[in-house]
């Protein structure tokens, strides 16, 4: 037998050429050819923001006095041309200074003090037989004063800025070669004990600072796992140098506090390949600002779109749409975002059928991006009924939809699929995933069972939204009465629970803030801690009413409250960015929680739903990842998340009616294959972006087309494993091809990435080999059909497979291999594995 096997697969190798014809030209066309056009779209000048044209003025953007003799300001140069395009000539200039000698300016444009003073700052562009200059009256004050240096304000960002206390160095838990420090610098004072009182004094010597291992380890004089991390004659060593001689003071509690910081500019229209300087001000509690441009901390979140370098110098790339860069001070935030148009001109779209369509296309238009047509008929009903009910069409489906005359035969097939179970089946999958509903096995399997039930039977119903969520957050009871319960099994800790729910549905990952101030966003250690105290009168007892391991939830009558660890206050319940609540001791602090989220003004609970269904049905999401919704990771577009998180609140929070409205939509009944010029467009929907079958559809759809049902021992037979109760049913081909465990609430579990080993099995596996020549799958019965002659089998074949009639070409070709097949049953089962082989037929496109 293995013998045999082994001749069959090297007979399917040596037919492999001859079989992949059997898809033709658009088969792999529609997934793979992208790739071919972006390299030809490359090879294509686009216009970007066009010819500028004659450049009028500059304007000079920088802080009119430099206090100090740290003070170092970077200049933003911004030429207006007569076309009115605003175009950054900062390190495009020639600088002079009058009278010499005050400052000096480098050829980025920054500032730093020399002496005390008034003097005239002019920008020259020497532009042919003409300059443009601009000047500006600028003044240095108190240079020669001796300031007592404030470590959280002017040491601890040096540390930032050189990676010494990031995660992978001193700022990771427990530190790094004995040295520690708190992560980022978010805990100042414990840095300072570090530096001055461990290591018997040895790090910093201020008789001779220039002896201190801080600095001699810096500038990489001692051994040093870091490297070279500062120059002798850098600013930040002289800083380093003098706080040190200072007798390293700390500063005083009435000391000045960074309270936010302003990036200039904020916004900026970019042509591709431009480039753009930054300025970052800090805002103190005084209301004092000052340069922190140098010291700031730049991070670009697409990569593709925009470089960033450590000075604050924004270049861009080769792609076209909306480029963010993450600037970070201290524990403050802010957002530079540039805008790089293709500059094509748009006049004509597909049709504009709702709110959807007005603001993704008004998108395109501004960035010059043409979309493509609307997909075929069979496309779309192949990629619908993937989307919403989880499975393939028909053969019978795909025949009736083509022949559908009736224009508005998209709409209700929209309609029927919600309508139906497996429209519930395929998103209670989805969900009980990131509920973490698992325990396939055992004394859990029982209420694992009910919970999915449960779920499946609300998306059914059309459960509102927020009574969905509610029901969830707040459960009390067991299984039997409230399956939900089943949710406090998996999130047994208060950490789980405040963290599932605050990613689950507000789209906020808080992790981070448990032990410290969040890196990339405003919360703090008290926002988590108010936020767990929602959870702190949870009431648990296991083994209730004869159900083994699940736990019975109630509500323990006391005042609900959380201690912060680290300051030792004591918190009440309070939303993230919100007021704390007085929760009355007889009430569940939990459903006072889901009240506040689902308030009409809660500025996450909606946003997060609807971006995490547009992920959905669009491969991405309006904001990416999808939990991740940050003032630093701002949507790719704004106005139409806020229009459909509107929408979605207005219409009652009903998913359905979300599912409708998206799908119905021209933006999403795109054709999945590129025009010549929106073949590198990632992030703003110009087509539909092709993406790989989720394990369970694809091995459902699989079976269809050999004819053969799926089975899972302990399920009824034919149960579909979109249909799966649970998250841990072991199956090789769903692990292989990345289906979710269920062990967080991220859908990041999930892989939709191709790699080796399901190709291979694909090709090659045992199982899959077995039900092509199984003799009541789909080959056998071909071959048994007398009433229908080869041509009308190859067509069902397509039909079941794409949802199409195959081409002329694509016919022609089967039918040649067929006529001269010597076993008729081989030549169906190659014909069909090379289908379930094709891209056109593992990717939703």
């Amino acid at each position: 037998m293995r013998n045999s096997r082994r001749v069959r697969v090297r007979e399917r190798w040596a037919r492999w050429a001859l079989v992949v014809c059997l898809v033709g030209v658009r088969g792999e066309t529609a997934v793979a050819e992208p790739a071919k056009l972006e390299e030809s779209a490359s090879a294509v000048r686009f216009p970007g923001l066009g010819e500028p044209g004659r450049l009028l003025e500059l304007q000079l953007d920088v802080e009119k006095v430099l206090r100090g003799t740290d003070a170092r300001h970077q200049i933003v140069v911004t030429g207006k041309h007569e076309g009115g395009q605003l175009r950054d000539f900062t390190r495009r200039v020639r600088y002079e200074v009058e009278p010499a000698g005050l400052v000096e300016v480098s050829e980025t444009g920054l500032v730093t003090p020399r002496d005390n003073g008034k003097f005239q700052l002019t920008a020259v562009v020497d532009s042919g037989e003409e300059s443009v200059r601009q000047s500006i009256e600028l003044e240095v004050k108190d240079f020669r004063s001796q300031v007592a240096v404030n470590f959280p304000n002017q040491i601890v960002p040096i540390f930032t800025k050189l990676g010494c206390n990031g995660g992978g160095c001193h700022g990771k838990s427990g530190g790094q070669n004995g040295f520690r420090l708190s992560l980022l610098g978010f805990y100042p004072r414990d840095d300072h004990e570090y530096l001055v009182k461990e290591g018997r004094g040895r790090r910093v010597f201020s008789a001779s600072p220039e002896r201190s291992l801080l600095l001699l380890k810096s500038v990489n004089a001692l051994p040093h796992g870091g490297g070279l991390r500062v120059q002798v004659d850098s600013p930040e060593y002289r800083l380093l140098s003098r706080w040190i001689a200072q007798g390293m003071p700390y500063g005083n509690e009435n000391d000045l506090r960074v309270e936010g910081i302003e990036v200039f500019p904020q916004r900026r229209r970019m042509s591709l390949q431009g480039d753009q300087q930054l300025r970052v001000i800090a805002r103190y509690s005084d209301g004092s600002t000052a340069d922190v441009t140098p010291m700031a901390q730049y991070d670009s979140n697409g990569k593709d779109l925009a470089d960033v370098s450590e000075g604050g110098l924004v270049t861009t790339l080769g792609m076209t749409g909306e480029a963010a860069v993450m600037v970070r001070y201290q524990s403050q935030v802010g957002v530079f975002r540039a805008s790089i148009p293709l500059g094509l001109e748009v006049d004509k779209t597909p049709p504009v059928r709702n709110f959807v369509d007005e603001l993704a296309f008004a998108k395109l238009k501004s960035l010059g991006i043409p979309p493509s047509g609307v997909c075929d008929d069979g496309t779309f009903l192949r990629r619908a009924m993937i989307d919403i009910a989880g499975r393939i069409p028909t053969a019978e489906e795909a025949r009736a939809f083509l022949a559908d005359t009736d224009p508005t035969k998209r709409d209700r097939l929209i309609d029927r699929l919600l309508a139906g179970v497996d429209y519930a089946e395929n998103f209670a999958t989805k969900w009980s995933a990131v509920l973490r509903n698992r325990g396939s096995q055992g004394n859990h399997r029982r209420g694992s069972f009910a919970f999915y039930g449960w779920i499946r039977d609300s998306l059914y119903r059309n459960l509102p939204y927020d009574k969905f969520v509610r029901q969830i957050v707040a459960a009390s009871g067991d299984v039997n009465q409230h399956p939900p319960v089943a949710w406090y099994r998996s999130v047994s800790k208060i950490d789980q629970q405040v963290e599932d729910t605050a990613q689950l549905f507000l789209g906020i990952r808080i992790q981070c803030a448990k032990c410290h101030h969040h890196p990339f966003e405003r919360w703090s250690q008290g926002d988590y801690y108010g936020f767990s105290a929602f959870f702190s009168r949870i009431g648990r007892k296991n083994g209730q009413n004869g159900i083994g391991e699940e736990p019975r939830i109630f509500h323990q009558r006391g005042l609900a409250s959380a201690k912060n660890p680290r300051s030792g206050e004591t918190l009440r319940p309070t939303g993230l960015g919100s007021a704390a609540l007085d929760v009355p001791e007889t009430e569940d602090p939990r459903v006072a929680l889901a009240e506040w989220m689902s308030a009409k003004d809660n500025p996450y609970f909606s946003h997060s739903l609807v971006n995490r269904y547009w992920k959905h049905f669009f491969g991405r999401g309006l904001v990416e990842p999808e939990d991740d919704m940050r003032v630093t990771n701002p949507p790719s577009h704004p106005g139409l998340l806020e229009a459909l998180s509107k929408h979605f609140i207005e219409s009652g929070f009903d998913l359905k009616q979300l599912v409708r409205e998206i799908c119905r939509s021209s933006t999403y009944q795109l054709d999945s294959f590129p025009n010549e010029f929106n073949a590198r467009d990632t992030q703003n929907f110009s087509r539909h972006y092709p993406r790989r079958l989720s394990a369970e559809v694809l091995y459902d759809a699989v079976h269809q087309v050999l004819g053969r049902e799926p089975s899972f021992p302990g399920l009824p037979p034919g149960t579909r494993s979109v249909a799966l109760p649970t998250s841990d049913v072991n199956n090789y081909f769903l692990t292989v091809f990345g289906k979710a465990m269920g062990e967080s609430a991220c859908e990041c579990e999930r892989s939709e990435e191709a790699n080796l080993a399901q190709t291979l099995h694909l090709m090659n596996s045992k199982d899959l080999q077995e039900k092509l020549a199984h003799k009541e799958g789909r080959a056998a019965k071909l071959v048994g059909d007398s009433e229908r002659d080869d041509s009308a089998k190859v067509e069902d074949l397509y039909h079941w497979a794409f949802a199409r009639p195959p081409t002329g070409e694509e016919k022609k070709v089967a039918l040649e291999y067929l006529s001269k097949a010597k076993d008729r049953q081989k030549a169906y089962e190659d014909v069909l594995w090379a289908l379930i082989n094709t891209k056109e037929f593992l990717f939703n496109h």
